[in-house]
């Protein structure tokens, strides 16, 4: 879904080149592509696709630590945006609005993840419980994904809407700057807001630690 050709034109050693600034398009900005989606011009959802879809691969990536789910919840994404961007009011930026949809899209699969395997779990009799324990068993666990799910718990009993910001933030990398101009809004409103989320995560992670401990 997510690969993109590039079109290379067969050229002489004849050929005059003409000015290049005639040959670059201009590439459509955001805005225009939401217009022409929005009259139902299907080629603006294709480039919306080509423009984001790695950025929105990462994203999944690095929250789920899977492949396989990366590149389903992705697909599952860009079928959201395509449904529901006559809703986008473009109150922030487009990508802004993307990436607000994956991350929920992201948590929201964690969590159905999460459910499943409780409640298969609970139907298991010990015996089957012992064997897939056996089964599954690593003699080296993946710090990685242990410290991932770790912050993934954490973040889940966050609200959405402080959520993606803090990931936005801390694991894309995005400035205050950037993110003001990608969500509207000020940035002292969005230094308080990762301020009292972080603090609540450091409250919650140290919470956490103590009861494993106990």
């Amino acid at each position: 879904m997510f690969a993109t050709t590039s079109e290379s034109a067969n050229t002489n050693a004849f050929c005059v080149w003409p000015n290049e600034a005639t040959v670059k398009q201009r590439e459509p900005d955001d805005a225009e592509l939401v217009a022409r989606l929005q009259v139902r011009d299907e080629t603006a959802f294709r480039e919306i696709v080509e423009r984001y879809a790695s950025k929105i691969y990462r994203v999944c990536y690095g929250i789920l630590g899977n492949r396989n789910d990366a590149n389903d919840i992705a697909q599952e994404v860009f079928v959201k945006v395509h449904h529901s961007l006559h809703r986008f009011a473009g109150r922030s930026s487009l990508y802004a609005w993307i990436y607000r949809i994956t991350v929920n899209e992201c948590y929201g699969f964690l969590r159905k993840k999460r459910l499943a395997t409780t409640y298969s779990g609970d139907s298991l009799d010990d015996a089957q419980a012992q064997r897939m324990e056996i089964a599954d068993w690593r003699p080296v666990p993946d710090r990685t994904a242990m410290q991932r799910d770790f912050i993934n718990n954490l973040l889940a009993d966050v609200a959405e809407n402080d959520r993606w910001l803090l990931i936005a933030k801390e694991v894309e990398g995005f400035s205050i700057a950037e993110l003001s101009q990608m969500t509207g809004l000020e940035e002292r409103t969005i230094k308080g807001r990762l301020f009292r989320v972080r603090q609540a995560l450091a409250t919650a992670a140290h919470g956490a630690l103590n009861a494993d401990r106990s």
